[in-house]
């Protein structure tokens, strides 16, 4: 079993930045892929990115070249680092963890990110 806390949302100005962590506790975290997900208000649910228990990623299209996710395995956390955010950004932001290829498992609570002048 494996709970996970996100942190670090808020509102930002566009063009600026945000890193969202999320922390674990539990066990087996290391051998999972862990994700970001957002929901925007009457938006489906959709990855942002996601990075294996090997390290490779993957972006959504939207983001890449602008977000950056990693993970530390000693620290039980995965983060997102977002740069040069868009009022389409704005989302509320989740972390999962699960079997890579198969659902998440595991979800977090959801932290609010607001690009907005």
């Amino acid at each position: 079993q494996v709970q996970l806390v996100e942190s670090g949302g808020g509102l930002v100005q566009p063009g600026g930045s945000l890193r969202l962590s999320c922390a674990a506790s539990g066990s087996g975290f290391s051998i999972y892929a862990l994700g970001w997900y957002r929901q925007a208000p009457q938006k489906q649910r959709e990855l942002v990115a996601q990075i294996r228990n090997g390290g490779s990623t993957n972006y959504a299209d939207s983001v890449k070249g602008r977000f950056t996710i990693s993970r530390d395995n000693a620290k039980n956390s995965v983060y997102l680092q977002m740069n040069s955010l868009e009022p389409e950004d704005t989302a509320v932001y989740y972390c999962a963890a699960g079997y890579f290829g198969l659902p998440p498992r595991y979800w977090g609570q959801g932290t609010q990110v607001t690009v907005s002048s």
